[in-house]
């Protein structure tokens, strides 16, 4: 491959922009990013300890707490090398328009990387949750589950490591989503199951559809913006390049500047959500005293939850009376792990409901759920929200209004019980991501900067661009999808540049679609290896 290095020569007018480059990190600087490592490891540890000790947990062993302390560096650094890879994505329009100086506009960006965490949603964690093979995830502590949590983020660490060597903008969500499908694919092989029995696939069609409509809606949007753009509006400095290190013009300067933020907010949003559902389901496997339920949900929300259940439980018996069978959990995670409806679903569904709904009248509140008895709730309550959602999407059983309104208030009550993120772990994945931001990221700038297209960027190129960029991995975080911002951002710059007859760096735009064509079978390859291994060696 033809990789775009920080060495690789330049036209002319690029010199103004790649000399700002070789400006040397300030002391100040340096004090700030070290100091703001130090507060998020400090703070991370503190809240933790924090936790556990509120819920009294008793530390017999440091095994697992060891091995928690590790899966928690590797999640919070896949998000430190997410944020330096990606950081191309927000800056290198601002950098190659003289909007902003290179060392500020990575800064900048951190800031709203950091702010987009902070104020997600959490949809996009636990859609990527679950993609995972489901007994995995009801035994995410064990032994399995840890070598699973190992192999897909140190298999996702080392490609974007690669690519990043290369100075190729490949998609870390597309690396972590094919490490997912690895280990899905190796654990069903594993044992002795067709290997497109480890993963749901319905659900990894739903996030490739995504993944590769994305870059055709950056290409088209941001051309035909472009376009839209030429015609309304007359003024002349607005498609020309800049001249040497000389600034834009108030208005564009603003205006690119703020799709710059945008898509640094949107960017953090969606692509730290990925780490945190990680980072969950890792506390859940250690410490599920502390994090396999919402402790913090309120009594008389658990009356409504009891109520709900009674009615869900009452209306499903009504759509199918029959008796459910002898073990309702392995016909339940029979169904999650193939999406092959029987009999026996809607009954053992029903009778699951009822436990569950038992369960919480009898505790009353689920802070006040027994060390020993967390891990069968929540593992009842994944079962029940996961087969709801399967049923939903996958269709076989004809609910009517009334059922189908009981069902859905249910599964709201259940995600609420188990489908939350304590604040300390927003915290962390943003000063992760928000820090990985201030390093490394001159390989891929100089890629999306002058490697896309045949001539300089222009004010006009730069915004179209980062509008569609931030447009659309926010109607993405809306919907709980994950998007790649890198392909969005790098497309939508290919997209003015074919729009702006500029022509195209074929062999740049060609590395970039077998980085695309490879990161997906690659990723898949190297954890599901890794997870062989580690299955082997715990």
């Amino acid at each position: 491959m033809n990789t775009a290095t920080e060495s690789a020569a330049l036209p002319p007018s690029h010199g103004g922009v790649r000399s700002r480059f070789d400006q040397r990190t300030g002391p100040t600087t340096v004090i700030v990013f070290f100091g703001l490592l130090a507060i998020g490891l400090f703070y991370t540890g503190y809240s933790l300890f924090h936790d556990m000790d509120n819920a009294h947990v008793d530390f017999i062993s440091w095994l697992p707490f060891v091995l928690l302390g590790v899966a928690l560096l590797i999640a919070l650094g896949f998000e430190f090398v997410n944020g330096f890879h990606d950081t191309a994505n927000a800056v290198a329009t601002v950098i190659y328009t003289n909007s902003l100086a290179p060392n500020f506009a990575v800064m900048w960006s951190g800031l709203f990387n950091f702010l987009g965490v902070l104020l997600s949603s959490g949809a996009v964690a636990f859609g990527i949750i679950s993609l995972l093979p489901v007994e995995l995830i009801l035994q995410v502590g064990s032994s399995a589950g840890f070598a699973m949590v190992f192999a897909l983020l140190i298999a996702a660490i080392i490609w974007n490591l690669a690519t990043w060597w290369l100075g190729l903008p490949a998609s870390s969500s597309h690396t972590l989503i094919g490490s997912i499908i690895g280990v899905g694919v190796a654990n069903a092989m594993m044992h002795g199951r067709d290997g497109t029995a480890g993963v749901d696939w319905a659900q990894a069609k739903s996030v490739g559809l995504t993944l590769l409509v994305s870059p055709i809606v950056g290409f088209v949007c941001a051309a035909l913006l472009l376009v839209v753009l030429r015609t309304f509006v007359k003024n002349r400095e607005l498609y020309q390049e800049p001249k040497g290190n000389t600034p834009p013009p108030w208005w564009i300067r603003g205006l690119l500047i703020l799709t710059c933020t945008g898509v640094s907010f949107a960017h953090g949003s969606n692509d730290g959500q990925k780490g945190m559902g990680l980072i969950m389901l890792i506390l859940v496997g250690t410490v599920p005293l502390t994090y396999g339920l919402n402790r913090a949900m309120p009594v008389e929300e658990m009356n409504r939850f009891a109520a709900v259940a009674q009615a869900t439980q009452a209306s499903l018996i009504r759509t199918s009376p029959t008796a459910a069978p002898a073990d309702p959990r392995a016909t339940l995670t029979a169904y999650i792990r193939s999406n092959e409806i029987n009999p026996g679903v809607v009954p053992s569904l029903a009778a699951l409901t009822g436990s569950i709904g038992g369960q919480v009248r009898h505790y009353g509140s689920l802070a006040a759920v027994p060390a020993d008895a967390v891990g069968n709730v929540r593992n009842d309550m994944y079962l029940a929200s996961e087969t709801i959602n399967r049923i939903k999407k996958n269709g076989g059983v004809a609910f009517d209004a009334e059922t189908q309104s009981n069902l859905d208030a249910f599964k709201r009550s259940l995600d609420d019980s188990t489908k939350f993120i304590p604040l300390w772990v927003k915290v962390a994945v943003a000063i992760a991501l928000g820090l990985g931001t201030m390093v490394g990221w001159k390989r891929i700038v100089v890629t999306v900067g002058e490697k896309i297209g045949k001539t300089h960027l222009t004010y006009a190129q730069g915004a179209s661009a980062e509008l569609v960029a931030m447009a659309t991995i926010g109607a993405a975080d809306m919907y709980g999808l994950p998007v790649s911002t890198t392909h969005v951002l790098s497309s939508g710059v290919a997209g003015t540049m074919a729009a702006n007859r500029s022509g195209l760096q074929w062999s740049t735009l060609r590395n970039l679609a077998l980085a695309w064509v490879l990161t997906l079978p690659a990723a898949m390859l190297l954890s599901g290896g890794l997870y062989w291994v580690m299955r082997h060696v715990f």
